[in-house]
């Protein structure tokens, strides 16, 4: 999607043409343009006339704070730079103070660096400034006013007074401390303003997608904010990320000063490393991901959902279990794996998921509303209250085991012991020589699940599962990153993952039992783990 901002009255007054003619002014400093004057490109143009000529009665900047998202090499770091001299040298603040900061000092410098450089190469602002190299810092001498670098110890930032920010890469940021210690430093100036470049993320409770999600939401018009102005330059999440003819759409610079070659070449490896392929997509098509290495191809999983079957296609047929229960507050999910029989050798899944009602209420905006329409479409049953009600498990698996042949249920034995009593109540029990259905405690570290986990990926690979594309569980294999120990063996990563995964936890623990009885001998004894 391409960002397009409609030219209107104020581009052409003065604080617009003045930002411009300053900017404009200054020269590159890298690559076959430097030592050329800047020669805004119209997109860029528009940007700058959009924070500098949006002005109230009083003539003081309306505009903010920038979010400023496009994908990498599109000129984020020189424009931010042009931005922050202006900030420094133009803006009729005495005794300003810019800054530029990010997750680490190294990354806040590339921005002041290029901002030092430009001002070396213009005569008029060299001349008025002192350049303290070795601090990271530039003093205009005749204003007071300061330029700096900083690290991104949050609670160092304190006394700042600062009248322009440049925060670069937010999505870098591991918590929100320096953002708002930032934030809250502008408070006494008249017109302060936060510009932050940045190219997408993957982790969905990080300032970085709270400011996006607040960007996408104003340019939704869902919400009015004349203060916040959302540029963004992405590729929608449902496009052919394999289709040149979007590349164009979300990078603006591309066949200008952004190589296509380039651009190819990255694209070639994402096509040959599918562990590249977040990355590519993060990284030059901008787009928001669910993990930073994807674990499961999800073009793969998606051809495993081609088959179409019901409950009544597998009734009396024998299958295996997996429990996730979560929290109380949270989604509970329940998996039933059908191993294959003579004349079919796919594996089958079934999945059930439960949320309390008040939780969806709980939930961000965007994800109140996918959990609202697996609700309405029935892939999850909300039970009423705030925490789940345990009785709707269990009245549900019930109902299960008398359709099917459930030999054995696998759950993490942490915090499940007053379910397992329900369990037992209902014809299951966990004495392993006992008669009937099994309650297998299952652990969720690296000894249990690595060889089902690994086994899940492969049957996926090599298209031999199906699951009915629950959309649920779609959503849930996109989120899942795995974590590895230093012998190779995985296991699904709550803690890493960005949204939930408890479907694909559920799944794979009724997996492991299926491969373990599959024809009365375990997978892993007749061949061991294949791993691709």
């Amino acid at each position: 999607m391409s960002f397009f901002l409609e030219p209107n009255d104020y581009w052409h007054n003065q604080h617009a043409d003045r930002a411009v003619n300053f900017i404009n002014g200054l020269t590159h400093t890298k690559g076959k343009f430097a030592g050329y004057r800047f020669d805004l490109r119209k997109w860029q143009e528009a940007v700058i006339r959009e924070i500098f000529g949006k002005v109230n009665r009083h003539g003081r900047r309306i505009i903010r704070t920038v979010f400023f998202g496009t994908p990498r090499k599109n000129g984020k770091s020189e424009l931010a730079a042009a931005v922050a001299l202006y900030m420094l040298f133009a803006d009729r603040e005495i005794g300003g103070e810019v800054y530029s900061a990010a997750a680490e000092k190294d990354q806040a410098s590339i921005i002041f660096n290029v901002a030092a450089q430009m001002a070396r190469n213009n005569a008029h602002l060299k001349k008025r400034t002192k350049f303290i190299d070795s601090q990271k810092r530039m003093v205009v001498q005749k204003t007071g006013s300061i330029y700096r670098a900083i690290s991104s110890d949050a609670h160092t930032k304190h006394g700042f007074n600062s009248s322009g920010i440049m925060f670069d890469e937010l999505h870098a940021q591991q918590n929100r401390d320096l953002w708002d210690v930032l934030a809250t430093s502008t408070g006494a100036r008249e017109q302060p303003l936060t510009f932050s470049p940045t190219t997408a993320g993957y982790d969905r409770h990080s300032i970085c997608y709270e400011q996006y999600d607040y960007a996408k939401r104003i340019m939704a018009g869902e919400i009015e904010d004349e203060t916040f102005l959302p540029v963004i330059w992405e590729t929608p999440k449902d496009a052919d990320w394999t289709d040149e003819n979007i590349w164009h759409g979300c990078n603006p610079a591309l066949g200008d000063f952004l190589s296509l070659e380039a651009l190819r070449s990255a694209f070639k490896r994402a096509k040959d490393s599918p562990a590249y392929e977040n990355t590519f997509r993060r990284l030059h098509l901008n787009q928001w991901t669910a993990q930073d290495v994807r674990w499961m191809p999800m073009d793969a999983w998606e051809s495993c959902g081609r088959k179409i079957f019901t409950e009544e296609n597998f009734i009396a047929r024998p299958c295996y279990g997996g429990l996730d229960l979560a929290s109380t507050t949270d989604v509970a999910a329940f998996a039933l794996v059908f191993p294959p029989v003579p004349g079919d050798d796919f594996f089958y899944a079934l999945c059930y998921f439960w949320i309390p009602e008040d939780g969806i209420q709980l939930k961000r905006h965007k994800d109140k509303s996918l959990y609202q329409a697996w609700v309405n479409t029935g892939h999850m049953v909300a039970t009423p209250g705030n925490v789940i009600d345990y009785q709707y498990i269990i009245n549900e698996i019930k109902r299960l085991s008398v359709k099917f042949d459930i030999q054995e249920l696998a759950f993490d034995r942490w915090g499940a012991t007053k379910i397992i009593q329900d369990l037992e109540e209902i014809g299951f029990t966990v004495d392993p020589k006992g008669r009937g259905k099994k309650l297998i405690q299952f652990g969720q570290g690296f000894q249990s699940m690595s060889a089902p986990t690994k086994e899940l990926l492969n049957l996926v690979l090599s298209r031999k599962i199906e699951h009915r594309n629950n959309p649920v569980l779609k959503w849930m294999a996109d989120n899942m990153i795995v974590r590895t120990d230093p012998a190779g063996n995985i296991k699904p990563d709550k803690g890493k993952s960005s949204e939930k995964i408890d479907g694909m936890v559920a799944l794979i623990m009724g997996l492991d039992r299926a491969l373990r009885h599959q024809d009365h001998k375990s997978v892993y004894e007749t061949r061991g783990v294949r791993v691709l």
